[in-house]
This record gives structure tokens, sequence and C-alpha cells, in this order.
């Protein structure tokens, strides 16, 4: 097969590795790419938001499969596109990315079929929502309904947060925000394999959204992950499954939107059972890293057997993934870039690139996550020494990191 992986970051750089990996990948392309997907294949030089430009590259190389990455690609009707040309792609339309480009449209969609989440309310003006804050009081949850790159949340913990995150949201032209009950509990990600109402899980994870440890901090993108997570048990999992996930997929089937690629259900295990955070349409990003890292099974086999319609039998790895994320100074608020970057060479796991440049063969930080570092072992203590140790070997005077990823579960 000839693949294509549409994407640079470490979640595309996962979805790459776990390609090569298959028997079935003759020639592997990534656009664009970064500098560590350009071992595993070759990167060209076409930006993840020139839809034309993918499909008539996906066209003039005959490639057989296309994997999307960033969910703002998605947003942009890449599988529309693709589809309209006769290639073969996974990844939603762009009416059924609505699940991550809107919240309103997501949270609509679980009131009507009852998929379990957080009391809400939306709003487009400033006033009426703030209002509506004052009346349910603090701690409460505003989110902007947009792609946000997981930083557009902010958990307010007093009134007076909340207002700040109105007013930044109601700066922007014709925003909307949705308002959501404060939730407490113990966060869990599960991801998909999609098509129509089939739908494959795989292993779980948890994503460690805060900037700081002892999760202090604005929202990020991700800050690092685990998998598997020993407090979601099998059973927590088959009720994710019969709760939040297949409903969900069911339910876009029913609204004429049918969903096909990743669907990411952010979760949260409460006193009052599971509730739904979020919803994205897209791989997780640094859940890729960890999950993809522990897949046995050929990756691009069960991509096809799930567009086939049929479910793939999975196998993993019985040992734990940890990743830490190495993010710029001042993420997410700012990245750094330009940096060098040394001593990679001596790290004894996998490196993912998340945001990374290369220049005259030095590498140097190219954007707001830069680097996340994977360790597998037999238990989740002995992969946590592992990651730290690596990390202590990467040099660079504009990285930060939490050094507390997956302690909860400890």
């Amino acid at each position: 097969m000839n693949v294509l992986v549409v994407g640079k970051g470490g979640r595309e750089h996962a979805l790459a590795r776990a390609a090569s990996l298959s028997p079935q990948c003759e020639t592997l392309y990534m656009a664009p790419g970064n500098p560590g997907m350009a071992k595993l294949g070759t990167c060209v030089p076409v930006a993840d938001n020139d839809i034309e430009g993918l499909v008539q590259f996906a066209k003039d190389h005959a490639i057989d499969l296309t994997i999307v990455g960033p969910e703002a690609t998605l947003a942009l009707g890449i599988a529309d596109a693709f589809e309209a040309e006769g290639l073969t792609v996974f990844g939603p339309s762009q009416a059924a990315t609505q699940v991550e480009s809107s919240k309103d449209f997501a949270k609509e969609i679980m009131k009507k079929y009852d998929i379990p989440t957080a009391a809400y309310a939306t709003f487009d003006n400033f006033d009426d929502a703030w209002r509506y804050v004052q009346e349910q009081g603090a701690p409460i949850v505003v989110k902007e309904d947009g792609l946000k790159a997981g930083k557009g949340v902010t958990v307010a913990m007093r009134l007076e947060d909340a207002r700040e995150a109105l007013e930044i949201a109601f700066a922007i032209p014709d925003n909307k925000v949705v308002i959501e009950q404060y939730l407490e509990g113990f966060e869990y990600s599960l991801i998909a394999l999609v098509h129509n109402d089939l739908v494959v899980p795989l292993e779980i994870a948890q994503d460690h959204k805060r900037a700081y440890d002892n999760d202090e901090g604005p929202n990020t993108g991700g800050m690092g992950s685990y998998s598997p997570v020993k407090r979601i048990t099998p059973d927590i999992v088959e009720q994710t499954m019969t709760q939040v996930m297949e409903p969900m997929a069911k339910a876009l089937v029913e609204e004429g939107v049918p969903f096909t690629g990743f669907l990411y259900g952010g979760l949260m295990l409460t006193n009052e059972g599971i509730k739904t955070i979020e919803f994205n349409a897209r791989f997780g990003d640094p859940e890729a890293e960890v999950i993809l890292s522990r897949l046995e099974s050929d990756f691009l086999a069960a991509i096809q057997s799930v567009l086939r319609g049929d479910k793939p039998a999975l196998q993993w790895s019985s040992q734990v993934s940890h990743g830490v994320v190495l993010a710029s100074t001042n993420y997410p608020a700012s990245s750094t870039k330009g940096v060098r970057i040394e001593g990679l060479d001596e790290v004894e796991g996998i490196v993912y690139h998340m945001g990374t440049k290369e220049e005259d063969g030095t590498l140097l930080t190219d954007g707001g996550r830069v680097l996340m570092l994977v360790s597998l072992a037999d238990d989740l203590e002995s992969a946590y020494e592992k990651t730290y140790a690596n990390v202590a070997k990467v040099k660079s005077d504009a990285l930060f990191y939490r050094s507390d990823i997956g302690r909860k579960d400890m």
C-alpha cells in the first residue's frame, strides 16, 4: 500500500510509526511531517490545510489510504474532498467533524440521545452568559464553541475567573460559549475506530491537560499520558461503550452525518457514573503516542477492516506505556522557537516529535509542545521511572515538563 499521513505533530508521528510497522505499508508519505517522522518515510512539502494540494498529491502518487491527524484539516472538509475523487480516507466528513468543531452541536446530540454529560447552556453574548454564571455559581466550566487546540476551556474555580474567560471569548466576533456544570471525578480517554455504527475501542489512556504538577495552571493540549489505566476496569470500558461511544456513533447516523475515523471520548468517572466531557473527531494527542506504542496488531489492516464494516480483533502489549511532553517555556500562552535541542541520541525509548524543525543538521524547538518521550515497562511505576530518566537526558534552554504524569494511578 501507498499510505499518506496528514499532519506534522506528535499524534501524526505516532500514526505514521504505527502505519510503518504494517507489512502492508510499501511507501509512506507524510504531509508535511516533521524531522522525527522523516526517519519513517518521505515528508512532502504540502501543508496540512492545503486540501487541494493534498488531493492532487494523493492522485499523483496513487495513495491507497490517507490517515488524517489534525482536527483543523478535518474541519476544512478533507474527507469530503478525497471521497469526491474516489480516494480512500480515514477521517470524518466536515459535517461529522462538528462533534469537535462545535461544542454546542455535540452537546445537543448528547442531550437528544440521552448520552450522559454535564448540564449546560449555550450563549452568544456576554450579558446573558455572565448572568447565567452568577446564577449557577462557581466552580463552573466555560468552553468556547469552536476549535481551540485544547486551550479554549476554562475551569473557573471563582466567579472572577469565569468572567475573565467570558470577556476573552466574546472579544472574538460571532463567538459562542458553552457553560457547563463542574464535574469531579477521574478522567480518562477512550478512542475508537468508527465507521457508521461500527465502533471498535482502542486501549484506555489518561491525559494530563493542566500545564503544571498537581493539575495546576491553564489547560493545554495535553502534557503527558499513560496506558492502560488501572482504575478503568473492563466493566467500566463496557459501560462507556454502551452508554457513550456506541450511542454517539448511532446518533450521528440517525442525524444524517455518519462518522468515519477516530472518535475520541473524553470521559469522567464521577459519583453519579460516567459522564462525557467532550468528543473529538480525531485521535487524541498525547494519547496516540502511548496507545499506539502498545498496539501489536497490524494498524493498516485494522483500519481497512473497519472501513469494510468488519470488526478487527486487536492485540495489545501487556506492558504499560508512559509518556511525558516537553513543552516550550510559557506554553500554552506562547511558544519558543529556534532553540537548540540536544541529547536525544541518548534516550532509550520512543521519541515523538511534536513541534521541532531541523536546520543545518541541528534540531530546534518549533512549537508549543515540542517532544514526547514514551517508555514501556511491566508496570506503571517502572515505566514512569524510565521516562523521567530519559527526560533528564534532553538538554535545551527552553523546555519544561510535568513531573507527575501517571502518579494518580500508582
